[in-house]
Formats: C-alpha cells, sequence, structure tokens
C-alpha cells in the first residue's frame, strides 16, 4: 500500500547543515533507500568518508564540491553526482552553500557513512 510521507524529519547535524529527510531510516523505517533534502551552508564541510551506500547528490541550488583521490569536482544547481560504496569523498560547498537532494542506497545511517575523524 502506498504511504504518504506528510512532512520530513528534520535533523540538525553539526556544522549548521540541515537533513530533511523524506524516506529512510528515522522517517519511515526503510533500509533500502534514504532521500533527503539537505541545506548547507556557505562554507560548509564534513570528514571525508567512505560510505557503505551508493551516493547520488542532486543540487539544486548553489555548488556542492566533492574531493577524491587528490581532485575535486564542483556539482553545481542542475547537476547530479554519483559516488559509490566504499569511495572515500569529502563534500563541502562554496561561497553561497548549497541545498541538494541525497538519494542513498541502502539508507544512510551514521554508522554505515564510515567518517574519518
Amino acid at each position: 500500500m502506498p504511504e504518504l510521507i506528510e512532512s520530513p524529519a528534520s535533523i540538525p547535524v553539526p556544522g549548521g547543515k540541515q537533513i530533511d529527510e523524506y524516506v529512510g531510516r528515522v522517517v519511515s523505517g526503510t533500509d533500502s533507500v534514504s532521500v533527503a533534502v539537505m541545506t548547507a551552508p556557505p562554507g560548509w564541510d564534513e570528514p571525508a568518508q567512505a560510505p557503505a551506500f551508493d551516493e547520488v547528490t542532486l543540487v539544486l541550488e548553489g555548488v556542492v564540491r566533492v574531493a577524491f583521490d587528490g581532485t575535486t569536482i564542483e556539482v553545481r544547481a542542475g547537476q547530479a553526482l554519483l559516488t559509490r560504496a566504499g569511495e572515500l569523498v569529502r563534500y563541502s560547498t562554496g561561497d553561497a552553500g548549497a541545498r541538494y537532494v541525497a538519494v542513498c542506497v541502502p539508507a544512510f545511517s551514521p554508522d554505515t557513512a564510515n567518517r574519518q575523524d
């Protein structure tokens, strides 16, 4: 039976980024996929990670920078990037911040993000 998600679960994280999860472990108890809208402030970044999930990053506004293997890709509004499970990546934003959709398969969890300290 279809399940209407009336509103996301808002999950604040360090550094001022806001996660609004529409489907995933928190809001719907879904382990197979997560879909969230991320709002990251200007100059935001997070530690490098080698997640145990594939992730599609679809940028709606601003720029998301993804560093890997000594290079950085700038993903701009209207573009998307697919990263595969096990790839070491580091996400950040530019001076304008960013708003983007993250789709993770299987669903995101802090434990499977494998963030470096």
